[in-house]
């Protein structure tokens, strides 16, 4: 009986990566969500993983986000998707519920960029750069590239900002699939609120990752109060990674997530 309830509970998560990264940084997941009999679909946004875009021919953030917007266009009206954005990927996701809030039965930032609806879409990475002392990006480039400013993760950033906790092999594969990437804050400075029908209709939930040194805990814990999410989830010694340092922790709290809200 069990597993036939288990059935009837079958939820869909779509799972957005992070800046300079690809659908691959959830390697490590998919599976163990997958084993439990859900569906999971990742993507690579535009100019990411094996998406043949170039990031120089990327000029915003809804052109970057396009493969998402594309995803959720099939998705039946009927259904509701899991959205699950890790670190940027919170402004992607943030943009596809704006687009699609009856697609989208909770969004969950994943130690992520989560704006709110009272200032303009650029406003929490702002305030991260302001918070965020340049020596702290390390060997991380950074390149003028048309109407945007492009960045590449350095080995060392890498290692000792996003990857401290995890594997010397999960480390080497960052390495290796990279790419440059941007925050595209030119453009999402230029943009409208997000509103209160849109993006601010769907239910919210904020996954703190306690060891994470790229965005840390205190950035974390200021954007929940300044987006007013009151749903908070924590994972205790999980880095900026947490889908690789701590993936069976990460799916256990995923599926109480979407059970709670679908």
């Amino acid at each position: 009986m069990g597993s036939e309830n288990c059935t009837d509970k079958k939820h869909h998560y779509v799972l957005v990566h992070g800046a300079c990264h690809g659908a691959w940084s959830w390697y490590k997941l998919k599976p163990l969500l997958e084993s439990t009999g859900h569906r999971v679909t990742v993507l690579d946004l535009a100019a990411s993983g094996i998406n043949m875009n170039k990031i120089e021919h990327v000029d915003t953030a809804s052109q970057y986000s396009e493969p998402l917007f594309q995803l959720l266009a099939t998705i039946p009206q009927n259904e509701r998707v899991v959205l699950v954005g890790h670190s940027l990927g919170g402004i992607n996701i943030a943009l596809a519920m704006e687009q699609f809030p009856e697609k989208v039965a909770v969004g969950v930032f994943l130690t992520a960029f989560v704006p709110d609806i009272e200032h303009k879409p650029s406003y929490v990475l702002e305030k991260y750069n302001e918070r965020t002392p340049w020596a702290e990006w390390l060997d991380t480039e950074f390149t003028q590239c048309g109407n945007k400013t492009s960045m590449f993760f350095g080995p060392k950033f890498l290692s000792t900002k996003l990857y401290q906790l995890c594997a010397t092999q999960e480390v080497n594969l960052a390495k290796t699939l990279i790419r440059p990437g941007s925050l595209f804050m030119e453009d999402l400075s230029k943009q409208k609120k997000f509103s209160k029908e849109g993006y601010g209709s769907v239910p919210r939930v904020f996954i703190v990752c306690s060891e994470d040194l790229g965005i840390p805990l205190h950035f974390q814990l200021w954007m929940i109060q300044n987006a007013h999410i009151s749903d908070v989830v924590e994972i205790k010694d999980a880095d900026h990674m947490p889908m690789l340092c701590k993936p069976h922790e990460l799916s256990h709290s995923l599926l109480h997530i979407a059970t709670k809200y679908t």
